[in-house]
């Protein structure tokens, strides 16, 4: 009887689990069911299209400049021009009008600054940025910001606006292209001077690795180097090669001293344009203004 009863219990026990099991299949494949929908379609809301505004504006530059309109109309042909007559450039987009792609950015240095508040230590992101098109430009730029990737793109641009060009020459006898400087040249920021010297071809880039990047970002090829203070400081001694670079133009050599023909400033000689562009302008800006409120 005991035996009979314990045999009837399994049944019974077996037949529940049996149908529980069934009803969790059938949970399990509906629930699959819905998992092939969602496989279908993909999973989580994704891309819902573009914003209203997004990217419609981005390669658009509206400038604001009487320089930029000119360079944006095709008035200014190359950036010489701007060099020659020290036109104050204070829209990067000029550079990237000129170029764009041949410029090239590298970070030299991140650090972290610390100013103290009543509150405690506010900490801030401190880049420095080179950019360079390896072909007589080079700019140097430095941004402070409370997050990383905002200051690298403050750096970039302020090295765009920063851009100079850069004066190459030959060691001894003018055979091809300019590969070295034209003379011995120094610079200095805070404790660290550097000196640059012309060096004869093939002989490279006779640097620290800071002072090599700006110089092959410059187009310069072969030169000496001679460093002194606390180059350790990555910021004064980017910053004091960079002097140095921008000293090149600054030291009259015999070949400078040829007379120039006085040529007429862009300002003056576009001034009809700049006058009538100038109600187009406004009027453009105004619409923008416009569709911004909306």
């Amino acid at each position: 009887m005991a035996d009979r009863g314990r045999g009837q219990a399994g049944q019974r026990g077996g037949r529940a689990r049996g149908a529980a099991g069934d009803r969790g299949a059938s949970r399990g494949g509906a629930r699959g069911d819905r998992g092939d929908r969602g496989g279908r379609r993909g999973r989580g809301r994704g891309r819902r299209g573009r914003r209203r505004g997004e990217g419609e504006n981005e390669e658009v530059w509206h400038p604001v400049t009487k320089l930029g309109r000119l360079v944006s109309a095709g008035k200014i042909k190359s950036l010489e021009e701007i060099y020659l007559h020290s036109l104050p450039v204070k829209e990067f987009q000029i550079i990237d009008h000129f170029l764009k792609k041949k410029l090239k950015d590298e970070v030299m240095k991140i650090k972290p600054v610390q100013k103290q508040t009543r509150a405690g230590q506010r900490t801030r992101f401190k880049a420095f940025v080179v950019v360079g098109d390896e072909d007589g430009h080079l700019g140097l730029g430095v941004k402070t910001s409370k997050e990383v990737a905002t200051a690298i793109r403050g750096a970039i641009i302020l090295a765009k606006l920063a851009v100079i060009p850069v004066r190459r020459g030959y060691y001894a006898n003018k055979i091809g292209e300019p590969h070295t400087i034209p003379t011995k040249i120094s610079g200095k920021c805070g404790s660290v001077s550097i000196r640059l010297i012309p060096a004869p071809k093939g002989t490279g880039l006779v640097a620290a690795p800071a002072p090599r990047k700006l110089l092959h970002l410059a187009g310069i090829g072969d030169v000496y180097t001679a460093s002194t203070g606390h180059t350790k400081t990555m910021g004064n001694f980017v910053k004091a090669t960079f002097i140095a670079i921008s000293n090149l133009y600054n030291f009259l050599t015999p070949d400078l001293w040829f007379d120039r023909p006085l040529i007429k400033n862009p300002f003056q000689e576009h001034t009809d344009f700049l006058a009538s562009s100038k109600v187009v302008f406004e009027k453009a800006a105004k619409e923008l203004k416009e569709d911004e409120d909306v």
